[in-house]
């Protein structure tokens, strides 16, 4: 069940949000237990979104897991994001933060896992 939020202040034309859509899809199982069928992903293009004081080029990618995930899989997904975010939309690496969320509690379908 994760929930993967990509802020950038770049365009993004619809052909890149389904390239990234996808590649996201294949990223998402660096993490043990994760996998493209619970994954739900935003791109939020064209956001206010400044890193160190500037404007330039950027992107904020927030990773929600339920459950939790070891620190090697959180490094490894993080290289494949940058390295999407690079080949997709010209992004440089030092532009790009990821947060991840770890929770117990998530909800679906009416319920809780």
């Amino acid at each position: 069940m994760p929930y993967i939020h990509l802020q950038t202040n770049l365009p993004v034309s619809e052909g890149e949000q389904e390239l990234l859509k996808t590649r996201l899809g294949e990223a998402i199982e660096a993490i043990p237990g994760k996998s493209e069928r619970w994954l739900m992903v935003r791109v939020e293009p064209e956001c206010a979104l400044w890193m160190a004081g500037t404007d330039e080029p950027a992107a904020m990618v927030n990773v929600f897991l339920y459950g939790g995930a070891p620190a090697q899989a959180c490094e490894a997904m993080t290289a494949r994001i940058c390295e999407l975010l690079d080949a997709v939309l010209s992004l440089n690496p030092a532009r790009v933060y990821v947060c991840y969320t770890e929770t117990p509690n998530w909800g679906w379908n009416g319920t809780d896992f």
